[in-house]
């Protein structure tokens, strides 16, 4: 345990909010700009090439997913560490999460090797779209295990608070992509014309690089050794666990909420998939809040400093929840043009009502996602888990219920469902720390 009242957070606690929040968002935006890059160089060689490298894309995205839990977890236990001032044990568990990194990364490569083609059918690939979408995959694997390491090694340099690190990686990593991309799918100078494969190989290249260059970051500000410990190999395991089964119930709740979008018409589905894409897009912004607060709440937490992490989840929701209501007003006012952006015309009917419903819920998702940021922060990764099967389980009994009931439009009563979903957890989440209990990591008086 430290003195912590030297942290710039005492002195000016939403400067320093912000100021590490920024790069996150930055980070997190450039993922999916450099994927409608690929998108728009693989469209240049076919429709064809553009489906490959939609399914191909669409399998790695939810496989990598999984792994998730090795940055959010590593991120707790490094910021916790730091707080109590054990250099000793934040390298330990650094070096136990990037050899798990590894490893995991080595064995998912091997494993899916050889079940990328049945995935690829299973995903409607057609026989001329089948060797490009494998051919994609199998080159994508090649860089399975740097991304399970930029997975960890990011939370940790996130864990000690180093926001701006993975900033600076990731822009590098995304230019270099787009750069690669270009060389590699037309073939521009001596280099071979590779089309699908050449965007398979400018990631996974790109994502060695940027592996690397973190793993670097990591030896010099934490230090990494041989020695590994059983004790922090099973708790990142058991967090793994923990995060696998929330993360499942959050796939089945929504692939259950497009299910019957999409049953309900062809009009129906395309409103959906517009309004749930730009729900994605705003979630960046709430992440980027939620993963702030968790390295300092797991700062302040691992130096025993309730009070001030108490503070700090106070000052993450009211950011959150306002930056929920800006996101309101943006829906709100930009109705009519986001629709003309978004949907055909055939659909504007029966986007309009469900994006309302879906932009009246964003104050609330704003509240998920920073009482998210904050249980992590504290490890409350079981209750985290418990909460969100009891809120999937409310938001499915909603969309059951609206196949009976009727009075509202299909997707209107799936957005009523998300949002019943989406109170939930933000429900459980404030109430853990206010008025909270004697269980609770942020209890008054543990």
């Amino acid at each position: 345990m430290q003195n912590t009242a030297d942290h710039p957070y005492h002195r000016a606690p939403h400067k320093t909010l912000l100021t590490m929040a920024m790069p996150v968002l930055v980070s997190l935006v450039a993922e999916p700009l450099t994927g409608l890059a690929d998108t728009a160089f693989v469209a240049r060689l076919g429709a064809e090439e553009l489906a490959s490298l939609g399914i191909g894309t669409m399998v790695l995205t939810s496989a990598f997913w999984i792994f998730n839990f090795l940055g959010v977890g590593t991120q707790t236990e490094l910021a916790r560490h730091l707080g109590a001032n054990n250099k000793e044990r934040a390298a330990a568990t650094c070096s136990a999460s990037t050899l798990l990194a590894l490893g995991l990364g080595l064995l998912c490569a091997l494993a899916a090797w050889f079940i990328v083609e049945p995935a690829a059918r299973i995903m409607g690939s057609t026989e001329s779209m089948l060797p490009h979408a494998v051919g994609y995959m199998h080159y994508r694997l090649l860089g399975a295990p740097a991304v399970l390491l930029t997975f960890s090694c990011f939370g940790a340099l996130r864990g000690i608070q180093n926001m701006r690190a993975p900033f600076y990686i990731a822009a590098v990593v995304n230019g270099l992509n787009i750069l690669l991309d270009w060389l590699l799918i037309f073939g521009i100078g001596p280099l071979p014309e590779l089309g699908v494969d050449g965007a398979a190989l400018a990631t996974s290249a790109s994502q060695w690089i940027g592996a690397l260059w973190a793993l670097a970051l990591v030896h010099r500000s934490i230090g990494l050794h041989s020695r590994v410990l059983l004790r922090d190999l099973t708790r990142l395991v058991s967090i793994g666990g923990d995060l696998f089964l929330r993360t499942g119930c959050v796939l089945a709740f929504l692939l259950l909420a497009t299910r019957y979008a999409t049953e309900a018409g062809a009009e129906a589905g395309a409103a959906h998939q517009a309004i749930r894409q730009f729900f994605f897009f705003t979630a960046l912004f709430l992440d980027a809040f939620a993963i702030t607060g968790q390295s300092l709440i797991g700062y302040f937490t691992g130096s025993k400093d309730i009070r001030t992490a108490r503070h700090v989840a106070a000052t993450i929701c009211a950011w959150s929840f306002g930056t929920g209501c800006l996101l309101l007003a943006v829906m709100l006012l930009f109705r009519h043009q986001l629709a003309w952006l978004l949907v055909p015309q055939e659909a504007y009917a029966t986007f309009s009502a469900a994006w309302t419903v879906a932009a009246l819920i964003q104050p609330v998702n704003a509240l998920s996602f920073a009482t998210d940021g904050i249980h992590w922060g504290t490890g409350d990764f079981r209750y985290l888990r418990n909460a969100m099967i009891i809120s999937v389980a409310l938001g499915t009994g909603m969309l059951a219920t609206g196949t009976t009931l009727g009075g509202l439009p299909v997707l209107v009563w799936v957005w009523v469902a998300t949002g019943v979903w989406t109170s939930g957890r933000a429900a459980f989440g404030l109430l853990r720390i206010w008025p909270g209990s004697t269980t609770a990591p942020l209890s008054r008086n543990p």
